[in-house]
């Protein structure tokens, strides 16, 4: 017999049909093979069943529909269940129908022979940089200022706008950015993004020619530059930053830097570099791409401002909220040249790519009520008493680790032994860890030497987990080397 495609007549939803699955569904039992039709129907439910198609719980029809459909004697599909029903294939219960067993399919033949994979260890500490506490999220302050933004909206706020963003955001970041960032700004040279990333694609897409970048930074940015069809040129980066005396040898059209706090080697540029980056950009017709990486958070020295203030003409300036309150809100900005804004805005094209209205309300108020100061006040106390905790415990269980970067930002930088970091990682793994080396960040054109580190992220474990993750993190790090070992002699 060929293979039939039942399609169950007469069931109603009230005669228990599974909740999500409708009434009348098509059954595929392919009876082939050899052997009388009871047991050609038999093997064919169990090959459902096996392979997942008929799964625990799934209410078969009725037999005398079955019966029907396949053309066949009502008592050859009635034993068939029976039967299956005594192997354990199958349930049958008054006023419940024929029934899918709810135990453990059997694997197949092809599957049971299969060696399995290992099992991939639980993460029990999330040590991983540039994520903030998910649970200081400011709910009431942040629910207040939705609540007053969507009242006090006109009504063209809730059709099509302008592609830049709402006007009451740009106002407000025009004020904020610069009273606290140093940032020279006005609201039609602001255009709202979705973050960093979205962004630097913008930019990348009417950019021309190769972006020098920091031999040191995220991955994926630089995969966002070689998608927009560009190549990115390595910078050496020392305890000052990236090297930008560099940047003529490099026919760069542009650069990509992180000034307040360097991703992820730590510290801000230094002020003489500020400087030359701007003269090179001005004597070259040249571009800097300003990315304020967590520039809110600094523990130990004063506030550095933008270097886009020494120059609105010849620097991008792009801030986000991924930081400072979540990455879930999807919100950015870009401060640009006057001359690029109109490139942007065609880059950034159809309605669908701007970020949400309400939240750019939201945001808009909680900025100019204080409650975004005041949360930025509170979570640098927080994340500095965690720094602490973290360099106090690797001064007490690990003093052979050097700790860099700790003086702004999210992350630390443990400097490791050489040849030490993959070692280090797998150990992490095996203590439920999870965090970076350094070697994903290293440009892979860079002529830097390699440097063997864990970046830390601080920010993202709960306060009552956060001990327990430094506990796990000091087991996981490397010895002292050998000659720096106290060794007793008679």
């Amino acid at each position: 017999m060929a293979e039939t495609w039942v399609n169950p007549r007469g069931r109603s939803a009230d005669e228990g049909t599974l909740p999500g699955q409708a009434a009348g569904t098509d059954l595929h039992l392919p009876l082939s093979g050899e052997g009388s039709l009871r047991s050609r129907l038999m093997h064919a439910l169990r090959e459902a069943i096996r392979s997942g198609r008929l799964a625990p719980g799934t209410r078969l029809p009725p037999y005398r529909s079955l019966a029907s459909d396949l053309g066949i004697a009502r008592n050859t599909v009635a034993g068939a269940y029976a039967e299956l029903v005594e192997e354990g294939w199958l349930t049958a219960r008054q006023g419940s129908g024929t029934r899918v067993a709810r135990r453990a399919s059997p694997l197949p033949p092809d599957q049971a022979r299969r060696p399995r994979r290992p099992a991939r260890r639980r993460i029990l500490h999330d040590l991983m940089p540039s994520s903030p506490d998910a649970a200081a999220f400011p709910r009431s302050a942040w629910l207040s200022s939705a609540r007053r933004a969507v009242a006090a909206a006109p009504n063209d706020a809730f059709s099509v706008g302008d592609p830049r963003g709402r006007t009451e955001l740009r106002g407000t970041l025009t004020e904020y950015l610069a009273r606290a960032r140093g940032v020279r700004a006005a609201p039609d040279r602001i255009v709202i993004c979705s973050g960093f990333a979205h962004g630097l694609e913008l930019l990348s897409s009417v950019l021309k020619g190769p972006v020098a970048v920091e031999s040191y930074g995220l991955d994926f940015h630089r995969s966002i530059i070689g998608k927009a069809g560009l190549r990115s040129v390595p910078l050496t980066v020392d305890s000052y930053g990236a090297r930008v005396d560099e940047l003529p040898d490099t026919g760069a059209g542009a650069v990509l830097l992180t000034p307040a706090h360097q991703f992820p080697t730590g510290g801000p540029l230094h002020p003489e570099r500020r400087a030359a980056v701007i003269d090179w950009a001005r004597s070259s017709g040249g571009l800097l791409v300003e990315d304020d990486y967590d520039g809110e958070f600094r523990y130990d020295r004063q506030p550095v401002g933008a270097v886009q203030g020494l120059d609105p003409d010849r620097v991008v300036y792009i801030g986000s909220t991924s930081k400072s309150l979540s990455p879930a809100l999807r919100l950015g900005w870009m401060v640009l040249p006057g001359w690029l804004v109109d490139d942007i805005l065609a880059a950034k094209g159809p309605r669908e790519m701007w970020s949400g209205v309400v939240d750019q309300l939201t945001l808009a108020d909680f900025i100019a009520c204080g409650a975004y100061d005041r949360h930025l006040r509170r979570m640098r106390q927080h994340y500095q008493r965690r720094r602490d905790l973290l360099v106090s415990t690797l001064a007490a269980t690990a003093p052979h680790i050097e700790v860099s970067g700790i003086a702004a930002g999210l992350h630390a930088v443990l400097e490791l032994p050489e040849n030490t970091e993959e070692a280090a990682l797998r150990a992490a793994r095996r203590h439920g860890l999870a965090l970076d080396g350094l070697h994903p960040y290293r440009h892979p054109d860079s002529t830097m030497p390699p440097r063997d580190g864990l970046v830390i992220g601080y920010g993202t474990p709960p306060d009552h987990a956060f001990t327990a993750a430094l506990d796990a993190l000091s087991l996981a790090l490397p010895g002292p080397p050998l000659d720096d070992r106290c060794t007793a002699f008679p």
